[in-house]
């Protein structure tokens, strides 16, 4: 259960989200429909609810077979562990990751980039280094997914794993549009150009962390082969690993925080911190 590992001091989580298989789609509408929640009108939305504070949405794109279920609220907690959990809906381990995942909270880094195929911003990558200590202080600041947080909240989140993790504890490398430029016509090729800037930042964070001996970095690429190639002499001697949705990484998953912080504190200084992220060039010139 999510609260079974974590004492009375340890805040709960607010922000839950899971993908679901056909079955367990069918058995969270049937609780969704019968039981004593308000229905709710979610754009985007197959189905959504409201509790005791909390709120559920099953939304209705479909990928790979599954959907994505979104629980939030300062009752989601309590949701999941009394009604998902029990009814098969949700696996009862997301509450026993040390246990079962020890690797997750073990000393490596995590690497993920913000602010690809953006107009107006720059490309981040950041290389933040965890172990067990550091996990468990990071899932107690409990921040959310950049797409569901303003900018405001994203760049507290951004200075607090700062703070936490302290100078040596993580590595940034930042390419706005001009550098962005030259290094495309250069290079020619958008993989390889990620490639490169992972394995500048993973290099960096190396030098910073030269125990550190495994690096998970967020899939970019087809093969492990890009990332390999742009290894330098640190990175070519450490463990690195490329996973598709590598979010589940603790490690990953905050130094998304810090990259997205970057960037759209980069996007605010250039005066375009109104702009919805993610404007590609064609769309800029057609201004919509």
């Amino acid at each position: 259960m999510y609260g079974a590992m974590t004492d009375e001091l340890t805040p709960k989580k607010t922000s839950f989200t899971f993908e679901l298989t056909n079955d367990q789609q069918e058995l969270l509408l049937g609780l969704m429909v019968n039981g004593n929640f308000r229905k709710r009108e979610v754009p985007y939305s197959l189905y959504s609810i409201e509790g005791e504070k909390f709120n559920a949405t099953l939304y209705a794109k479909e990928k790979h077979g599954k959907r994505k279920l979104c629980v939030q609220g300062s009752g989601a907690q309590d949701f999941i562990e009394f009604q998902l959990e029990p009814n098969g809906i949700v696996p009862v381990e997301l509450g026993y990751e040390t246990v079962l995942h020890p690797e997750l909270f073990s000393a490596h880094a995590g690497s993920d980039e913000s602010g690809k195929g953006d107009y107006f911003g720059p490309l981040v990558v950041c290389c933040a280094y965890t172990d067990e200590r550091l996990s468990e202080e990071m899932q107690k600041l409990g921040v959310k997914d950049c797409k569901q947080m303003t900018d405001k909240a994203v760049l507290a989140a951004g200075a607090a794993l700062r703070k936490l993790l302290g100078p040596t504890g993580y590595a940034v490398v930042k390419l706005g549009p001009a550098a962005y430029n030259r290094l495309y016509a250069k290079i020619r090729n958008i993989n390889r150009m990620l490639a490169w800037a992972h394995g500048t930042a993973i290099e960096e964070l190396l030098e910073k962390r030269p125990g550190c001996g495994r690096v998970v970095v967020d899939q970019f690429a087809p093969t492990e082969l890009t990332i390999r190639r742009a290894l330098k002499a640190r990175g070519k001697k450490a463990t690195v690993e490329q996973r598709h949705k590598a979010e589940s990484d603790i490690a990953v998953r905050f130094r998304t925080k810090m990259a997205h912080s970057a960037f759209r504190s980069d996007r605010a200084i250039r005066g375009f911190a109104n702009l919805p992220s993610g404007w590609s060039a064609s769309r800029a010139r057609r201004g919509s």
